[in-house]
């Protein structure tokens, strides 16, 4: 079964220097064990490839519900030097939820 990630959780960003955050939210906690399991740092990286390819690192806040991931931007693309429209990445949320995944139905919340 496909899942767009917009349809079971909402996203929030964040930037430091060479470094995104963003933020994945279920808008049910149900989903949490479900993202945890199938939305890994490697495949945000593969997602996020063309405007992160400084690789991505995923945390998981448990007690929260919600997964962090930190990408790392190119050298010398900042917040204060990049020549990108969105230098402090704001879209990065829109872009991380249009990725769709892949789930088993068992595994879906009731």
């Amino acid at each position: 079964m496909k899942v767009t990630l917009y349809d079971i959780a909402h996203a929030r960003t964040g930037d430091k220097g060479t470094l995104n955050t963003v933020s994945l939210i279920p808008y049910d906690e149900r989903w949490y064990p479900v993202l945890r399991q199938v939305v890994t740092d490697r495949l945000v990286a593969e997602h996020l490839q063309e405007r992160y390819p400084g690789g991505v690192v995923r945390y998981e806040l448990e007690n929260l519900s919600t997964l962090i991931f930190v990408c790392q931007r190119l050298p010398g693309d900042s917040v204060t030097t990049s020549l990108y429209l969105d230098a402090h990445a704001k879209s990065l949320s829109s872009a991380l939820l249009e990725l769709e995944i892949e789930i088993d139905p068992e595994l879906v919340p009731s």
